[in-house]
């Protein structure tokens, strides 16, 4: 049930993508022969609004093909006035980022029916206080409950890290113990820590770790927005930041993953309820957004890219060049996605 789960999240979030290209094809007027989730063999296909749709045998991508785009071989073009390769630059550059931005839009939504659903957060609520460190030194007992910090008020365990991660010299802790409130005042001091990369980082911290203890985030709509537009920017942010470190080598390169980790980790998700599985989704959606933009010509980025050129040069790229980036792109592509499930075998095998 769950890989069942993990191939209609992925097909799903491929479909999205799609449907922002071939949304944006039409707009320019330009004419979409095929809208296709998956490849290889068809396994249904009906013709609707003059385009076939089709559901392919390896639900692993996807692609619109535009009349006169063809990624097998960029040669091949059409200069009719409803081709892809009539349009002008701008128009063509829309077409494509179309796709990567209908992700983030689902990403919104994702994040914004979460919101909704009222998720659980930690609360900052002390477990283990480790010996000779500041929170040790001040007082702080397991089950204390942070109220503020400088009087400023703290409703989750993140807040309550950012703060401290923030401080500047020592700090004021008003503290909720079994109902009794105490006032500690304490220094964090600099401890080495692993960021969500891996990375050895200097990170202020007290000397505590959470009880585990969550509540239900309570959001009004303005809220709400708020925590989806967060929550979005954030997820960009970090596969942004992922990808450049993976290029400058930072994160080493076994750490990249490929479809068999996304299946697994949608499918461990979904043991754990919907809300799970949408938090998962809107990561993976971000994450097929960003990773479109790369500038490979096999990917919408490689082609934004071609445009850009024929854009400030006032000429395209000739078929030469073309044929040859693009089988670069693809090489990169493929060697990418070898990388990627060689990393998923040998996390299966141990």
């Amino acid at each position: 049930m769950g890989i069942l789960i993990s191939l209609l999240v992925l097909s799903g979030l491929i479909f999205f993508h799609e449907l922002g290209h071939y949304m944006a094809a039409r707009l320019m007027g330009v004419y979409v022969e095929v809208f296709s989730i998956g490849f290889g063999k068809r396994l249904f296909t009906f013709r609707k609004w003059d385009t076939e749709w089709s559901l392919s045998a390896i639900p692993l991508g996807g692609y619109v093909r535009m009349k006169g785009q063809d990624d097998s071989d960029p040669t091949k073009k059409s200069y009719d006035e409803d081709s892809y390769n009539s349009k002008t630059p701008i128009q063509k550059i829309f077409i494509l980022l179309a796709g990567p931005a209908a992700n983030f839009i689902l990403a919104f939504f994702l994040y914004f029916a979460i919101a909704l659903g009222s998720p659980n957060v930690l609360s900052p609520v002390v477990g283990d206080v480790l010996k000779e460190s500041p929170a040790f030194s001040a007082g702080l007992k397991t089950n204390d409950i942070i109220v503020s910090i400088n009087e400023v008020k703290i409703s989750s365990w993140k807040e309550m890290s950012e703060m401290i991660s923030a401080a500047k010299g020592s700090i004021n802790l008003e503290v909720d113990r079994a109902g009794l409130i105490e006032y500690l005042t304490l220094t964090p001091t600099l401890k080495e820590a692993k960021n969500m990369f891996g990375e050895t980082i200097q990170k202020k911290m007290i000397g505590i770790g959470s009880a585990g203890v969550t509540h239900p985030l309570e959001l009004s709509l303005g809220e709400t927005l708020t925590y989806a537009s967060e929550k979005t920017i954030w997820a960009s942010t970090m596969i942004f930041t992922g990808v450049q470190k993976l290029i400058m080598g930072d994160v080493p390169a076994k750490e990249l993953g490929g479809v068999i980790s996304i299946v697994k980790l949608t499918s461990d998700a979904s043991a754990d309820g919907w809300m799970s599985v949408l938090f998962f989704a809107a990561l993976i959606s971000v994450n097929l957004g960003v990773l479109n933009l790369l500038p490979i010509p096999a990917l919408d980025g490689g082609h934004i890219m071609f445009n850009l050129y024929e854009l400030i040069f006032r000429r395209e790229a000739s078929d030469a060049v073309m044929m040859k980036f693009t089988l670069v792109g693809w090489a990169i592509l493929f060697g990418l996605m070898g990388l990627g499930l060689y990393n998923d075998i040998n996390r299966l095998v141990g």
